[in-house]
């Protein structure tokens, strides 16, 4: 097994392959990361998706098919009833500007006026054509919730391709294994869930995973304080402020890494165990919650692989 480090996509992205060439399919496997990167970035003034942003209200634009297809699944996701998912959130992403050294409270009256630059149902998909358009100008498209997700199955793709016998990607904290672990005799690979109240690296829980995605998002990540008061990055579409939750940690483990950010977002904000009982009602997806108070839920599916738990 060999491994690659790098710095993109704002994150310490870590790739671990098993293969006779690892070090040419590493190298390989970052090419594409830098592709993905171009086409998904809406941080990249250059990027695919920022053609679509620049031309919001002025004109369709043709995207590349995977960028055609992550936007329409982030679509139906953002318009599904309840969900806390909305990739035309961008607007106010940009306001707060919350995991950047400038971030910021907007007005209320800030809020207001951009909440309706937010409706998900004003993007305008032409299947026949893969054309996306944004009905309004102002409107902006942030699939910082989806495309890590969505990068990580094209990479596990890529690495099978190339016949890569087992891996593991690390895209900041969402991770994704495929083959058995070399390290363990059983083949499962061990992946830390990180403690929501302890320094980096303290896990609260740790997961056997075989062929799984494990993605979790979390209200420790990403903040800032400001008249002594703190802000978190995950923001509620219907309010325009950070979501008010008891919910300090939530991880989707899943077949495909997409699910995984699609369900952590949509359920952010609900109550625990109504958490789990959407999540026992998915096929192939369960979820781990941990609340601001300390407490753990967990969906029964995962129980005999949960290897440790500790508050």
């Amino acid at each position: 097994m060999q491994s690659r480090e790098v710095h993109m996509m704002g994150t310490i992205i870590q790739l671990s392959v098993q293969h006779k060439y690892a070090r040419f399919v590493l190298e390989e496997l970052i090419l594409r990361l830098k592709e993905y990167e171009q086409r998904f970035s809406a941080h990249d003034p250059q990027s695919e998706l920022m053609q679509v942003n620049r031309n919001a209200g002025i004109q369709p634009i043709a995207v590349h098919p995977q960028l055609y297809e992550l936007i329409k699944l982030g679509k139906i996701h953002s318009t599904a009833s309840s969900s806390m998912l909305n990739i035309t959130i961008g607007p106010l992403v940009k306001a707060w500007r919350i995991g950047f050294h400038d971030a910021q409270v907007p007005t209320s009256q800030q809020i207001q006026s951009l909440l309706s630059k937010t409706n998900a149902n004003d993007i305008i998909l032409d299947d026949k054509n893969q054309t996306v358009f944004l009905k309004h100008r102002g409107m902006f498209i942030d699939l910082g919730a989806l495309a890590k997700g969505f990068i990580a199955d094209l990479l596990i793709d890529d690495s099978q391709s190339m016949g890569a016998e087992a891996g593991l990607i690390n895209l900041g904290g969402n991770v994704m294994t495929y083959g058995k672990s070399p390290n363990h005799k059983d083949g499962y690979w061990r992946i830390g869930i990180q403690h929501p109240f302890r320094p980096r690296g303290k896990n609260i829980a740790i997961l056997r995973a075989l062929h799984q995605s494990i993605v979790t998002s979390g209200i420790y990540e990403r903040k800032f304080t400001y008249n002594n008061e703190t802000y978190h990055h995950i923001l509620d579409p219907a309010t325009g402020y950070p979501v008010k939750s008891e919910i300090a940690g939530l991880t989707i483990v899943s077949k495909k890494s997409v699910d995984g950010e699609i369900w952590t977002t949509r359920l952010f904000g609900q109550q625990p165990r109504m958490i789990i009982d959407t999540l026992n009602q998915l096929e192939d997806i369960a979820g781990i919650v941990v609340t601001t108070t300390g407490e753990l839920y967990y969906s029964e599916s995962l129980k005999p692989y949960l290897l440790e738990t500790s508050i």
